[in-house]
């Protein structure tokens, strides 16, 4: 198989819609595969490495927002959201699962193409390693883990954007507003919790931080030896 075809799931219980969806995408050169519900898609996720998601909130069984909180627990792909309701508590909902972006119904199909677009054109042009090392950690974003002195920590799909930001630009002074930003999070108390966390992660003597580091009056900096 061609190495530059991105391969898509499209989860939705109306058949009318999946179809439409997987014929639009094939015909702008994507390899498509549909589920559904949450369960059929499961199987296909165990079995198959996805590019993107694309699911339904709204489905019987459970929900598209369920089964983007399961799926970001263990693995980042990235996840499209569709919602009939395209309601406000839906989309921040989706967000703070680890959602990529969202539409609402009905849609334009090739609004969901530019937007699976620009996704897959974020992650081309900022990928990083598998593996990452901050000193003698080593941070697997995919695997959303951290190892530390023989030791695992998991992170969730918050820190882990956090992470990725900081380690796409090391040395770069990140202030409150730009990490809360990243995570749809407004409350600067919230936001140092997040910090703080990830330095119990990432640090060997997190009091006393040697990477990920505070600059009083401007924000935070994660540094890389």
């Amino acid at each position: 198989m061609n190495k530059n075809i991105f391969h898509i799931l499209v989860v939705d219980d109306d058949d009318r819609i999946r179809e439409l969806v997987k014929e639009y995408l094939v015909e702008n050169s994507f390899l498509v595969t549909t589920a559904k519900d949450a369960l059929d898609a499961k199987k296909k996720i165990e079995i198959i490495k996805f590019d993107i998601l694309v699911l339904d909130i709204m489905m019987p069984g459970q929900s598209g927002l369920s089964l983007t909180k399961e799926i970001k627990k263990k693995d980042a792909v990235p996840i499209i959201l569709l919602t009939a309701k395209d309601e406000t508590q839906d989309r921040i909902e989706g967000l703070e699962f680890g959602a990529d972006d969202y539409l609402g119904k009905p849609f334009e199909p090739k609004e969901l193409l530019l937007r699976i677009k620009n996704i897959l054109n974020k992650t081309k042009s900022t990928a990083l390693p598998e593996e990452i090392f901050v000193g003698n950690t080593v941070i697997n974003l995919k695997k959303l883990n951290i190892k530390i002195d023989n030791q695992t920590k998991k992170i969730n799909p918050q820190e882990k954007k956090v992470l990725e930001k900081m380690l796409q630009s090391p040395g770069k002074v990140f202030s409150r507003d730009e990490i809360g930003k990243m995570i749809n999070i407004s409350k600067e108390r919230t936001i140092d919790v997040i910090i703080t966390r990830l330095r119990q992660k990432i640090e060997s003597n997190p009091k006393n931080p040697k990477y990920l580091q505070t600059i009083r009056g401007s924000g935070y900096v994660l540094w890389i030896e």
